[in-house]
């Protein structure tokens, strides 16, 4: 299938605009990055604490900031987690301690904070508690409140029961009802009735529930950070290596430069937007290197076949033939792609919002640049080593 033929599309005619373009765009994302922004790293790379919460209802964001900044965590990132339906948001706080003892602190102060409308001494935690909030106690508060009172009338035999019954309860909470129980008679058939009777005297239910608390502590983020920089730059070195063989070395570095440069537009793009880099942003740059050198060696390879059919013709003149010839493969091939990651943007939900923005953003520089960079700095070198009175580039099997 093409999508043309016999195309004379003069690219390398258009080459000053294509340079000013990315020039623009490379020179505003390294600005950004430099002097505005700097590079949004997600939690993982930084260090932080993430929370994610599960609501009965709608959340309001600027509320759940204010409860945030009221008790003393200032600043949080908030934003919405999967579906908006879901009612569930991820904050993103600036703590980096990473004791087991700073998690549970950090998950009551948030529970703390979002709690209203307790009678004072009902919060769980405080010291005078005699109810918790069941959905956020833990199977082994529930149970201790359980062999307190005694339901079931156990007696010595009570733990193993109530520490089913309190693992029940927390279960049809997380699994079944996602998180948030709207009223304690849902756990009517999950638990024993005296025991269901019995929650009713102890506990209260508040509009939300803390689903998962995670704490990366500033060692490890720079770490990341390092490991996610060397991936990068082994891929490069790699890709230099195998181009440099397979054609000559100046196809190598002209690939290599291509792909920085859509590195550097795509990641400066995340920090124009202040989008967060994380792990699974690190995971579509690293793929976007491979596919934009995957499309940019078609077009080498197309340039060595034409080298040999058309000795006599300059390399300007080869490198555009090539360019059109391959046009409708680049489209069709980069088309495809596009709408598939496209879909994955757009319903893919916010866990995969990053990753799928930078394929998208990506697979269109490293189609452009495949075109727009790469060949031109073929022509360029070519340009430089005559004016020096040198021989032209050549490739394997080409007849000197």
């Amino acid at each position: 299938m093409e999508f043309f033929r016999d195309v004379n599309i003069d690219f390398l005619g258009k080459k000053w605009y294509f340079l000013a373009f990315s020039l623009v765009f490379s020179v505003a994302g390294v600005f950004s990055m430099l002097f505005w922004h700097g590079i949004p790293w997600g939690v993982e790379f930084r260090g932080g604490t993430l929370v994610n919460v599960k609501f009965s209802h709608t959340p309001d964001l600027g509320v759940v900031r204010a409860d945030m900044n009221r008790v003393g965590l200032h600043d949080p990132k908030i934003q919405t987690y999967g579906l908006i339906a879901n009612d569930e948001i991820l904050i993103d706080l600036d703590v980096r301690e990473t004791s087991a003892q700073a998690l549970d602190q950090g998950k009551l102060t948030i529970i703390r904070a979002l709690e209203k409308n307790v009678p004072a001494g009902k919060q769980c935690g405080a010291a005078s508690a005699d109810a918790c909030d069941l959905n956020n106690a833990s199977s082994l508060t529930i149970k201790n409140y359980l062999m307190d009172k005694d339901p079931l009338r156990l007696g010595s035999d009570a733990e193993q029961k109530y520490t089913a019954q309190a693992q029940a309860i927390v279960d049809y909470r997380d699994k079944t009802m996602s998180g948030v129980l709207n009223s304690i008679d849902q756990l009517k058939g999950a638990a024993d009735p005296a025991v269901v009777a019995s929650l009713q005297d102890g506990f209260f239910l508040s509009d939300f529930g803390v689903r998962n608390v995670q704490i990366v502590g500033p060692e490890v983020g720079g770490q990341l950070r390092q490991q996610a920089g060397l991936a990068t730059l082994y891929s490069l070195g790699g890709m230099l290596i195998y181009l440099g063989f397979r054609f000559e070395w100046i196809y190598g570095v002209a690939a290599v430069i291509t792909v920085f440069h859509d590195t550097l537009i795509t990641v400066g793009f995340f920090s124009l937007k202040k989008e967060e880099v994380s792990l699974t942003v690190i995971a579509a740059i690293l793929t976007l290197i491979g596919y934009s050198n995957n499309d940019t060696i078609v077009v080498f390879d197309r340039i060595r076949e034409n080298v040999k059919l058309m000795r006599r013709e300059k390399l300007s003149e080869i490198v555009n033939r090539s360019i059109n010839q391959t046009l409708s493969r680049t489209i069709l091939t980069a088309g495809l792609t596009f709408l598939t990651v496209l879909a994955l943007f757009l319903f893919g939900g916010e866990v995969l919002h990053g990753f799928s923005l930078a394929l998208v953003i990506g697979i269109l520089i490293g189609t452009y640049s495949s075109i727009a960079i790469a060949a031109p700095i073929l022509v360029a070198y070519q340009d430089w080593r005559m004016e020096r009175g040198k021989r032209p580039v050549t490739m394997p099997g080409k007849t000197k």
